[in-house]
């Protein structure tokens, strides 16, 4: 938003930043009264609720991207493909972290990837 600073050439109104940075006028809002009340260490740092979903995840991208290559991946020996049970195991041994079902499950769902 360096678009609303007058120091850095031509100032935009902030329906016209909301508009070029693609967000809502009351984010633009919001960031203009903490950066006037915090600075700048108000906008950079990100507060986050230990209840937020985010906060609580077991999984992060890289872990995710890892259940997905091992579902996508040829079924073990003897399985004509990956369950659930299967791909919990083998997420043990790949992530050396225990994963939920439902854990694999919500992974493998934003992909819409289906194990039939």
């Amino acid at each position: 938003m360096i678009d609303l600073d007058k120091a850095h050439g031509k100032t935009l109104t902030h329906e016209q930043s909301a508009k070029t940075n693609c967000v809502c006028m009351a984010t633009i809002t919001n960031t203009v009264n903490l950066y006037s009340k915090k600075g700048i260490e108000g906008i950079i740092s990100l507060n986050r609720n230990v209840n937020f979903d985010n906060a609580r995840r077991k999984l992060d991208g890289r872990a995710e991207a890892r259940i997905i290559e091992v579902a996508c991946s040829p079924a073990p020996e003897g399985h004509s493909r990956w369950t659930l049970r299967l791909l919990k195991e083998q997420a043990k041994i790949v992530l050396d972290v225990p994963v939920s079902k439902d854990t694999i499950v919500r992974a493998l769902k934003k992909i819409n990837f289906d194990l039939t």
